[in-house]
């Protein structure tokens, strides 16, 4: 066997592991932006599952896009998450990228209710950034706790402000699958998928995703 060519630059590993990915996952009805999104996932994961597994909402990129453009504030329910989102990227719109879960706050309200800390930081960062103004990116990739805390209070809170789009994609075998069901059958802008799968680097991906697409395309009139 030959030995591997192994060093080699980034811009190259990417555009060969791209053209790998667009070998092995054949024919699709992907159009040419969700493409982007759902090549990413698979880049990020090496897991072709994605290519038919993974859900986007009518209008869910779009919506995606024109908040990134607006600097909308982008909250994660994982450190790991805020890590893997390329923040050099958003940099020309300020978008604030933010991970309550952490956070002093956060604990003590867990503590104080009982509740799980992913819980808690939604309810924080709701008071902290979204009282009084739109609503920003969700990213969920790890706590269905969390996703389905959000769903919650959007339902039971109409004066919560809509999310702009919820990216939900977390990992696990108790209540993952349930709340993704759920984030699909709700009126909410989202990226999802339909298995146990997925994670903080594939909920990351996304955004990175998005960013890419916000620099290839042209803004709309309207923004």
């Amino acid at each position: 066997m030959p030995a591997p060519e192994w060093k080699l630059p980034p811009k190259d590993i990417e555009e060969r592991s791209f053209a790998i990915i667009a070998a092995e996952a054949g024919v699709h009805n992907w159009t040419e932006a969700e493409w982007t999104i759902v090549q990413r996932l698979v880049h990020t994961s090496a897991d072709f599952e994605y290519v038919g597994g993974t859900v986007i909402s009518p209008g869910a990129i779009s919506a995606g896009l024109a908040a990134l453009r607006a600097g909308a504030a982008i909250i994660t329910d994982t450190k790991m998450a805020l890590c893997g989102i390329n923040s050099a990227r958003l940099a020309p719109w300020g978008s604030r990228l933010v991970c309550l879960i952490a956070d002093e706050r956060t604990q003590r309200r867990a503590r104080k209710t009982g509740s799980t800390r992913a819980l808690a930081a939604v309810d924080l960062a709701h008071e902290l950034f979204f009282k009084n103004a739109e609503g920003g990116l969700w990213v969920i990739g790890n706590a269905p706790t969390a996703l389905f805390r959000l769903l919650e209070k959007l339902e039971s809170e109409p004066n919560w402000p809509r999310p702009r789009l919820i990216v939900g994609l977390p990992v696990g075998f108790v209540n993952a699958v349930e709340s993704k069901e759920a984030l699909q059958a709700s009126p909410h802008p989202h990226i999802s998928n339909r298995s146990r799968k997925g994670g903080s680097n594939v909920a990351a991906a996304v955004i990175n995703a998005l960013a890419e697409l916000a620099h290839r395309e042209p803004a709309s009139p309207a923004g």
